[in-house]
């Protein structure tokens, strides 16, 4: 069991949510639903908490009200070794989203995520390279793997 889990907190869709996250990563599911009781705060019998994996990572969905949203402060990083995985999680998270700058875009929950090649730590970290993925990756929605290959070389 890991230490850590990620909690994201939801309006009253935390189930929509975790079905929706678990149909876009391999090697998750839902592992349990949990609902209020008649001692509340939620109307009895409706779901309160729901935790699943995403690729074997850990995750609780709340449904704790509308008093807390998701800023970009705080996104979930999925590292990419492919352009046919980039444009897997782009496509499949960016349905009823919006996209951002640099390989970001935020889902229909209003989450967070950057959509990235696995490289790109050691593609940015070159001292010879790493000024001119930047300026290519600055020009970019979605990350193209190869331009940011043609941008290193």
């Amino acid at each position: 069991m890991s230490k850590i889990t990620t909690s994201l907190w939801f309006d009253g869709n935390a189930e929509e949510a975790a079905n929706f996250y678990t149909s876009i990563f391999r090697d998750s599911k839902i592992t349990s639903i949990s609902r209020y009781s008649d001692a509340g705060p939620g109307p009895k019998g409706s779901v309160m908490v729901v935790a699943f994996e995403l690729n074997g990572n850990p995750f609780i969905a709340i449904n704790g009200g509308p008093q807390y949203k998701f800023t970009p402060a705080v996104s979930l990083l999925i590292n990419c070794d492919t352009q046919d995985e980039i444009d897997h999680y782009w496509d499949n998270l960016l349905t009823g989203g919006t996209p951002q700058r640099c390989g970001w875009l935020t889902d229909k929950f209003g989450l967070s995520w950057q959509v990235v090649p696995s490289m790109m730590g050691e593609l940015m970290s070159n001292p010879q390279t790493g000024g001119r993925v930047a300026a290519a990756m600055m020009t970019m929605i979605k990350l193209d793997i190869a331009e940011l290959r043609r941008a290193a070389a």
